[in-house]
């Protein structure tokens, strides 16, 4: 039996700085290489304005992984995760944090490779600077944003958590794969591992609570309109939403080409 999800009260990140939206500071941090080989082709062109949803991912029948990546079948993870180039255990995340919305909140319309665009543009997936996810969904080394001091076009934020959440207690910073302030993180944390601890540096917690961000934001994310109210309220800027898109869009063609 999987264990239950204990969902909390996050925010999310950004690529060029910082940006305060709706009470909630969401930092970015540049993938590692850029767009992927899958993309390549995608970044000669315009970036797409929004990311229609890919096909939705396949459940599991069943599964005997706690948490939300238990919840995707392991056929179409392998599938699309050497389509599009993501690896397969943050695919998981994003995939199972998907199947827990479109069940809790269907209206949402919230699609995996949306969720992967944000992944993507957040921490290439868990492995900005070197780091990566293991089968427990934990990002090592952890993933840390630059300090929040007030210097390089940030803004100031003083530390507070003692370091608990950020490994900081000088002053605050974003941490894991969605780039969490501890504030944020305070407000927006979950367990979705089902390890019974909430860590923004777990994959899967990190996934749905960002999922979770974004349907509160915003619903009918299957839409024009609804994606974009959604990306624009995690993170404002348009060249923010053209980067998701251009990844997002580009998993769900590479997807397609595989029958998926």
């Amino acid at each position: 039996m999987r264990a239950p999800l204990r969902i909390g009260l996050i925010a999310a990140g950004a690529l060029a700085g910082i940006a305060l939206v709706a009470g909630a500071i969401f930092v970015f941090l540049a993938p590692r290489g850029g767009i992927p080989t899958v993309l390549e082709p995608e970044a000669q062109q315009p970036a797409p304005t929004w990311a229609p949803p890919a096909e939705p991912p396949v459940a599991a029948a069943s599964s005997t992984r706690a948490g939300i990546s238990g919840l995707v079948d392991a056929d179409w993870l392998a599938e699309v995760s050497a389509a599009t180039g993501i690896p397969s255990r943050a695919l998981a995340a994003y995939a199972g944090a998907v199947i827990v919305k479109a069940e809790q909140m269907p209206e949402c319309g919230l699609s995996w490779n949306t969720l992967a665009g944000v992944g993507a543009t957040e921490s290439d997936h868990g492995r900005h600077g070197g780091s990566s996810i293991g089968e427990d969904g934990t990002v090592s080394p952890p993933i840390y944003g630059p300090p929040l001091d007030g210097g390089d076009g940030v803004e100031r934020i003083p530390d507070s958590d003692g370091a608990a959440i950020d490994g900081d207690a000088s002053i605050d910073r974003a941490s894991g794969p969605f780039q969490f302030i501890p504030q944020s993180w305070r407000n927006w944390y979950v367990d979705a591992s089902g390890d019974g601890v909430e860590d923004p540096q777990n994959i899967d917690d990190a996934a749905l609570a960002t999922a979770n961000y974004l349907c509160r934001v915003s619903i009918g994310i299957d839409t024009e309109e609804g994606w974009i109210a959604a990306i624009s309220g995690f993170n404002s800027p348009q060249s923010y939403r053209d980067t998701v898109a251009t990844f997002a869009v580009g998993y769900a063609e590479a997807a397609a080409d595989a029958g998926r």
